[in-house]
C-alpha cells in the first residue's frame, strides 16, 4: 500500500490532486495575472547555498551519526521509519532531517563502502525539497540520487528516477541496488527493449529508474488504452455495476507518479523539450512513393537563392512564390488532392528540408537499411523514432532506401506537461544556473547552486582557432597524440558522427609509429559497446573519440599512472549551440578533486558560429594576433550560443503553448510496443 504523505508535505499546500485512479497532481491553468506574478518571480528562481548553511546541517549529522553507530545495521530500519515519522510533522527541521540522513548514511557506508560527504548530504534535502540541486561534476550525485530515492520510498512513495538514457538507468540502477535492499525496498530498471509485462512489475517497484522518453510513453500508452475508464469517479460508480468490466489501477503500466528525481534535469527538461512525444500506428500513407520521387526530383531541380532560402539559425526553408512555376506537374496516378498548388508547395518545401537541413552522420545513420534518427543533444540513436508528415520517407528516398509505412498519431504530450503532474518533481545537474528562470516558470524548480566538496584542479588550457576544419582536424590529432604520448588519457569530444569519424582518419594518419597509443571511436553507431569502451577510457595513452555519448553522466575512471601522468585531457572540437553541453564535456576530467586538463581546438569554419555569427566569423579569420583571435573567438561563440538559445526557448515556449491547446504538430513518433 502507498503512502505519499511525506511527498504532499514537502509538495506544500497548494497541491491539488487529479480525478484520475493513478495518483498524480492535478493540472492547474493559471489566470494571466498568477502567470506574470510567477515569471516575475522567476528572477530569483537560483539560489547559492553557503558553506556555513552545509555545515550546520552535517553538525546534526555527525551528532546523530555517532550515536547510531554503536547500533547494529539492522537497527538502522527501524529508527529510520521513526524518523520519517517524525519528518512528516517537521520536514525542514535540520536536527528531525539529520535523523533520517544518518541512517541512510550509514546504510550507504555499510552496503556500498563509503559515507557521503556533507555537500552530498544537502544535495539529498534540496531534492527531498522539490528543487533542482546544481552540483559540480564528480560530486556523486548517483548517490545524492539514491538515498533521497530511499527516503522517499521507505516513506511509502513510488519513486522514479529518470536519467538520459538506457546505460545510465541500469548502471545506476545495478550501482545501488544493495543499498535499496538493505531496507527491503525492490528496485528495477527499465529500458528501450524492456518488454511490456517487465515494465509493469518495474514500475511497481519501490524505485524505478527509467530514461525519461520511455516513461513518457508509457504514460501515454495508458491514457491511450483507458478509454474513459480513467476517472476516479466513474472508477468508483463501475465497481457497483457488476456487469460493466472494469479498469483497475493495477491495470495501469504506471501506477503513481508521487516523486521523481531527474537526473541531468536540464538536458531532460529542458533540451529534450522542444518536441513533443507522439505513439502512432502504421497506417496507410497519404503520400505516395510516386510522389516522393517526384517531389526529391523537383527539389533536386531547384536552386538556392532563386527558389528558396535556407535560415539555417531558424532551421528552416523558405520556398519563394514561383519557384514551381515551370516546374512539371505530379504523376497524373497520385490522389488528386496533390494537384493543388499549396499541397505540392508543402511538400517540395518537406523534401528541400530533406536535402538541405538532414545530413547523414550528423541528423541520422542508415544501419541495416533503416534510417536511424540522432538526438541532438546526447549523440545517441533513438530506435523505433521517426519525423511525421512525409519527412522520413522523404529523407529515405533521397537514400535510396525501402519506405516505411506512413504513421497516423494516436496520442502525444510534451515533458512539460507530464513533469507538471507528478506530486514532487526534483532534479540534478551540474549545468542550471543558465536556465534557471525557465525552469521555474514551466515546472516550478528553484534551482540551489551547491558549492563542491573539493576544491577544483581543472586547467584550462587558451583556446585554439583555425581558419579551416583540415587544420583543425590535424591539430586535434597532433593534441591528442602529444598528451597520450606523456600518459594522459584523451577524450576528444564531436558533435556528430561524421566529425567523430574525420578525427578518427586524422589519428589513423598520425599514429604511426607511436608506440603503446591506441584510440577508439564511441559513437551512435558503437552504442552497444558504450560500457566496454567508457571502462577503458582512463587508461594511460588511451585516446577516446566520442559525441555527447560520453558527455552527462559519464563518469571515467583513472587508474593510479594517468592520475600521476596529469589526468583525464579534453579536447573540445567544436562549440554546442548551447553551452552547458560544453561545460558538461568538460566537467569528464578533474572529477572529485582530480588533476585534469581542457583544451579547445575549434574553427571559424565550424557549423555553430558560421549559421549564427558569419560575418564576425569572416573577420576573424583574418586576426593573426593569437591573444586577439582568442578574445574575438569567445566573443563569436557566446553571440552564437546565445542567439541559438533564444531560438530554442521561443520553439520550446511555443510547444508549450500548443499542447495546451491540443494542437497538431511535427513530432518524433514512437511505436507501441
Amino acid at each position: 500500500m502507498s503512502d505519499p504523505s511525506l511527498i504532499r508535505c514537502y509538495a506544500g499546500s497548494w497541491l491539488r490532486l487529479a480525478d484520475n485512479i493513478r495518483h498524480e497532481r492535478a493540472e492547474q491553468l493559471p489566470s494571466k495575472m498568477e502567470l506574470m506574478l510567477h515569471g516575475f518571480s522567476g528572477w530569483f528562481a537560483s539560489k547559492k547555498i553557503s558553506c556555513r548553511e552545509i555545515d550546520r546541517l552535517n553538525e546534526y549529522i555527525l551528532e546523530e551519526t555517532e550515536k547510531f553507530r554503536h547500533y547494529i545495521p539492522e537497527k538502522w530500519t527501524i529508527l529510520l521509519q521513526q524518523a520519517i515519522g517524525n519528518l512528516k510533522r517537521q520536514p525542514h527541521h535540520f536536527p528531525v532531517l539529520a535523523r533520517v540522513l544518518a541512517c541512510v548514511g550509514l546504510a550507504a557506508e555499510h552496503t556500498l563502502g563509503y559515507f557521503p560527504h556533507p555537500v552530498q548530504f544537502f544535495g539529498v534535502y534540496a531534492l527531498l525539497s522539490g528543487s533542482l540541486a546544481q552540483m559540480e561534476t564528480g560530486e556523486g550525485k548517483t548517490l545524492v540520487a539514491a538515498l533521497a530515492a530511499t527516503i522517499a520510498a521507505v516513506s511509502g512513495a513510488y519513486v522514479h528516477v529518470l536519467s538520459t538514457n538506457d546505460y545510465l538507468a541500469e548502471r545506476d540502477e545495478a550501482e545501488m541496488k544493495p543499498l535499496f535492499a538493505f531496507f527491503g525496498l525492490s528496485s528495477a530498471a527499465v529500458g528501450s527493449e524492456t518488454e511490456h509485462e517487465q515494465r509493469c512489475e518495474a514500475y511497481r517497484k519501490n524505485i524505478c529508474y527509467v530514461p525519461a522518453k520511455e516513461i513518457v510513453f508509457d504514460y501515454l500508452k495508458d491514457k491511450l488504452f483507458a478509454n474513459g475508464a480513467g476517472y476516479a469517479r466513474l472508477h468508483y460508480i463501475r465497481q457497483f455495476q457488476q456487469s460493466t468490466p472494469e479498469q483497475k489501477a493495477e491495470e495501469t503500466i504506471i501506477p503513481a507518479l508521487h516523486f521523481c528525481i531527474v537526473d541531468e534535469a536540464d538536458s531532460i527538461l529542458i533540451d529534450e523539450a522542444r518536441t513533443p512525444l507522439i505513439i502512432s500506428r502504421e497506417t496507410e500513407s497519404l503520400i505516395e512513393p510516386a510522389l516522393l520521387q517526384w517531389a526529391i526530383y523537383i527539389a533536386r531541380g531547384l536552386q538556392e537563392g532563386i527558389h528558396f532560402s535556407i535560415n539555417y539559425a531558424q532551421h528552416d526553408i523558405m520556398l519563394h512564390p514561383d519557384a514551381l512555376r515551370e516546374s512539371q506537374p505530379p504523376p497524373a496516378e497520385v490522389r488528386s488532392v496533390w494537384q493543388n498548388a499549396a499541397w505540392q508547395r508543402l511538400i517540395v518545401k518537406q523534401a528541400l528540408s530533406a536535402l538541405h537541413l538532414y545530413r547523414i552522420n550528423e541528423h541520422y545513420i542508415i544501419q541495416d537499411g533503416i534510417i536511424q534518427i540522432i538526438d541532438e543533444s546526447t549523440g545517441r540513436r533513438m530506435p523505433d523514432r521517426s519525423w511525421e508528415q512525409g519527412l522520413h520517407q522523404l529523407i529515405e528516398t533521397k537514400e535510396g532506401l525501402p519506405l516505411s509505412q506512413g504513421r497516423e498519431t494516436l496520442a502525444k504530450m510534451t515533458f512539460q506537461r507530464f513533469f507538471r503532474q507528478y506530486l514532487l518533481l526534483s532534479g540534478l545537474t551540474g549545468t542550471a544556473t543558465e536556465v534557471a528562470r525557465e525552469l521555474w516558470t514551466v515546472y516550478h524548480l528553484r534551482v540551489r547552486v551547491i558549492p563542491p566538496n573539493k576544491e577544483n584542479r581543472r586547467t584550462y588550457l587558451p583556446a585554439r582557432c583555425m581558419n579551416s576544419l583540415e587544420q583543425k582536424w590535424t591539430a586535434v590529432a597532433q593534441d591528442a597524440l602529444n598528451r597520450a604520448a606523456q600518459g594522459q588519457p584523451v577524450l576528444i569530444g564531436t558533435r556528430s558522427v561524421e566529425a567523430s569519424e574525420c578525427i578518427a582518419v586524422q589519428l589513423g594518419i598520425h599514429i604511426q609509429n607511436r608506440v603503446g597509443i591506441d584510440f577508439v571511436v564511441l559513437n551512435a553507431r558503437q552504442d552497444q559497446q558504450e560500457a566496454e569502451i567508457v571502462a577503458r577510457a582512463g587508461y594511460p595513452g588511451r585516446i577516446t573519440v566520442a559525441t555527447n555519448m560520453a558527455g552527462r553522466g559519464t563518469d571515467i575512471k583513472l587508474s593510479k599512472d594517468s592520475k600521476q601522468a596529469g589526468g583525464l585531457h579534453v579536447i573540445l572540437t567544436e562549440y554546442h549551440e548551447s553551452a552547458r553541453i560544453d561545460r558538461q564535456l568538460v566537467g569528464r576530467c578533474a572529477r572529485q578533486g582530480e588533476a585534469g586538463t581542457v583544451q579547445a581546438i575549434v574553427s571559424f569554419e565550424d557549423e555553430l558560429l558560421r549559421r549564427h555569427q558569419a560575418l564576425l566569423c569572416a573577420v576573424g579569420k583574418h586576426i593573426r594576433i593569437p591573444r586577439l583571435t582568442a578574445l574575438w573567438l569567445g566573443l563569436t561563440v557566446k553571440l552564437a550560443q546565445y542567439t541559438a538559445q533564444r531560438h530554442h526557448y521561443r520553439i520550446r515556449m511555443q510547444t508549450l503553448k500548443q499542447d495546451r491547446e491540443l494542437s497538431k504538430q511535427i513530432g518524433f513518433a514512437g511505436k507501441v510496443r
